[in-house]
Parts: C-alpha cells; structure tokens; sequence
C-alpha cells in the first residue's frame, strides 16, 4: 500500500510539472554618459519578468530590480527595494479571453518636454478585467470586449488591416510588404501617421511621417545605426477629460543626430556606444538580455 501511495505522488508531480511551468527573462544594463560639456554620469537598469503557464492560463509580474522601489513609508527611493511594475493574468474560456491587470498604477508621468502622458490614472482605475470575444469570419477575425470596442482585422493580399471602432476615436492600421517595401500607416481620431522601409545595398532605411530617418548597416562585426531627428515644434498641454489621458506640454527642441555602434560579445553581453550631436554626448552601454 506505501508503494502504491508513493508511485501515485511521483506521478502526481510529474502530471503536474507537465501542465505548469514557471520561465524567468529579463534584461539588465550599465551606461557610462559624459554628457558633454555638463557632468559625467553612470546610470543601472535591470528587470525582471516572470511568466508562470498552466494549460491555458498565463500570469506574467514584471519587477524593477536595480533598487528603484519606494520606501512605502516615506515614499523615497532610499530603501533600494525592488519594485513590481506589472502583474497580469489572462486565459481563454472557449472563444473569450479574460485578461485581468492585477497591479496599480498610480504615479503621475514625469513630464520630458516631449508632450509624454499627463495622467496614468488613480489605483482604482488601473486595475480591472477585459473580457473580449474573437470569432472568425471567413479571412476576417471580428472581435468585441467589454468596453463597446469592436474590432475586424485579417490579412488580404499580404496586407495585415485593423480597425477598431471605439468612443474615444476610431484606429485604422495597414500594414505589408510592396515592391520590396515594407509601408505601415495608422490614422487614430482622424491623424494619420506612416512609415516605410526598405533595403538599399545592405543598408536598412526607414522614414517615418515625422521626418525621422534612420540608416542601419553592418560596419565590420558591428552594427551602425545613424539617425536624423527631426526639430520639434511647441504645442499645448492637453487636459484630461473623463478618464481620457491628457498630454503634457511639448517644447521646442532643435534638430539633432546620433550615430550608434553596438556589437555582440562572446560573453553573451551587447556593448554600445552613442554619440549625440544635440549635447555633444558619448554614451557607452554594456547590457544583456535573458
């Protein structure tokens, strides 16, 4: 009887470690930025990602490990704790998939002169389920969730369309391969944005509607990729209106260039280094992703 109670636990944990499984990733970085004529700085990033499945189910928790996380009495960054930045749970029930965000965000966005987001929402609004319904319609998938959001999307002649009908501005996206050149464009609330790309000579060329070109090509075991920014114009900040996320301001900035050198190392790390024609700036970085 002791035997077969022991063969039926070990078969109980093999059947169990075959349906779940838990996978680590991450990333993790050192730069070293001499900031040109202003002080010299060395900045750290390392994050971490988990990612447990069972069967149909997957739990994702993001974490901030390089000592950023909040004293949660004092709210500084003294502590040097780790801090969770995402937990998220998603499974599929037939046709529906429940995706249910677990974690609260409740900072304000920092504000870096680009018109970045103003408002990331209270602890109550950003945790919630989204429940949504896929269902195949000959070469379209017509998809709706608990928000009203109805979305068609497929693929016709190489080319990948969505359009997603939604309160807050419709989003229409194309995007394919033509002639050779890979075109993308997206009209959000009635803007149009687009970009395109292609291969001339082994040098990989993009341009995007904001006049942003960039150029990447192999330099003896290295990769070069240089980028012309183009100048940035003021613009208004945008308050938000029910639940809708406003803008911060935008201020001008002149145009610019960077040109950066990355190669692989045998030791598995990426070693990079950037120069930028704005400030005159060398930024060296070491990192490695896992």
């Amino acid at each position: 009887m002791k035997k077969l109670i022991a063969l039926f636990a070990v078969s109980a944990v093999a059947s169990t470690s075959a349906v779940a499984a838990i996978a680590l990733s991450g990333t993790a970085s050192v730069s070293y930025d001499d900031n040109g004529s202003a002080a010299s700085a060395t900045t750290y990033d390392a994050d971490l990602l988990v990612t447990g499945t069972a069967g149909a189910t997957t739990v994702t928790v993001g974490m901030d490990v390089d000592g950023s996380g909040a004293d949660s009495t004092s709210g500084n960054n003294t502590s040097q704790k780790p801090s969770i930045t995402s937990s998220t749970m998603a499974t599929t029930i037939g046709p529906v998939t429940v995706t249910a965000d677990m974690f609260n965000e409740t900072s304000i966005g920092s504000d870096t002169g680009a018109g970045g987001q103003g408002y990331e929402g209270s602890a109550t609004e950003d945790t919630g389920v989204t429940i949504s319904l896929d269902a195949p319609i000959g070469d379209a998938t017509v998809g709706v969730d608990n928000s009203g959001n109805v979305t068609i999307s497929g693929t016709w002649s190489g080319i990948t369309m969505s359009h997603t009908s939604k309160s807050a501005g419709d989003t229409t996206t194309a995007a394919g391969s033509i002639a050779g050149m890979d075109v993308s464009v997206t009209n959000k609330a009635g803007a149009t944005t687009w970009s395109l790309g292609t291969t001339v000579s082994g040098v990989g060329l993009t341009l995007a509607s904001s006049q942003k070109v960039t150029a990447t090509f192999g330099l003896a075991g290295n990769t070069m990729v240089v980028t012309s920014v183009p100048a940035r114009a003021s613009a208004a900040a945008v308050a938000t209106v029910a639940g809708v996320s406003g803008t911060f301001a935008t201020t001008v900035k002149a145009s610019y260039a960077t040109v950066a050198i990355s190669r692989s190392l045998t030791s598995g790390a990426t070693l990079a280094a950037t120069y930028n024609t704005f400030d005159d700036s060398l930024t060296l970085k070491a990192s490695v992703a896992f």
